[in-house]
């Protein structure tokens, strides 16, 4: 991870998950033969050529947190919903993280969506393996800066009762556009589509560890498991 101007930093990826690109693919306990292991690997050569990851964030104190709504201080945005508040409990601050892996990775996908669906499909999941990475780093980095606090997982517009049309809106208070190249359509969906904006609230206190599911996944759309009528977490 590489600090850079305009408070966004760079995060180098490597290599993809392996395992964790066959659980997006459903794959579950089973092995995929030598064939698609090899194929995987043409598939991750690519996409590591095309990946730019790079995140921002911004904190803020936490004004208040009542009537369904939490008011942050010398921030527009005003986030709505139970959901978010009970994320946010107990906390003092909130953190706006924006993360991306570039544009390159959509214009990968989209050509191999026409050349090759097997191949679009293995780069697809592989791809959300690596920008998953780029949100690890950013959390690292803010777990440096706020040492001594105490952090909630990631929780996204569109999860529960959070409304998604608040991206543009969290888009401009972040300066993602500038800082990473990172905006969204009329329609609330980011561009690139790799991407990742999330709410991480700071504590002095431990926190609740509260459970994680299927509304709060960043996948929930594209999940082989949800279409099945399964979860990841049957496996």
């Amino acid at each position: 991870m590489k600090a850079m101007h305009d408070n966004f930093f760079t995060a180098d990826i490597t290599r993809i998950d392996r395992a964790e690109a066959l659980r997006y693919l459903a794959y579950g306990g089973s092995s995929p033969d030598e064939r698609i292991l090899s194929f995987m690997d043409k598939c991750e050569k690519k996409l590591l050529k095309a990946v730019k990851g790079k995140f921002t964030f911004r904190c803020f104190d936490i004004s208040d947190i009542s009537d369904n709504r939490v008011i942050l201080e010398n921030c527009s945005l005003i986030m709505t919903g139970k959901d978010i508040c009970s994320h946010l409990e107990g906390c003092a601050k909130a953190v706006l993280m924006c993360a991306t892996i570039g544009n390159d990775v959509d214009r990968l996908l989209r050509e191999e969506q026409v050349s090759d669906m097997a191949a679009a499909v293995i780069t697809d999941a592989m791809a959300s393996c690596a920008v998953e990475k780029v949100c690890d780093a950013a959390e690292d980095t803010i777990r440096n800066e706020y040492p001594n606090m105490f952090m909630t997982w990631r929780f996204s517009a569109g999860y529960g009762d959070l409304p998604i049309d608040i991206q543009k809106q969290f888009l401009e208070v972040t300066n993602a556009g500038r800082a990473i190249g990172l905006f969204a359509n009329e329609s609330s969906i980011l561009i690139p589509r790799k991407s990742v904006t999330a709410v991480i609230g700071l504590s002095d206190m431990p926190i609740e560890k509260k459970r994680r599911g299927c509304a709060v996944c960043n996948l929930r759309e594209s999940c082989l498991f949800r279409k099945k009528g399964r979860r990841c977490t049957d496996e």
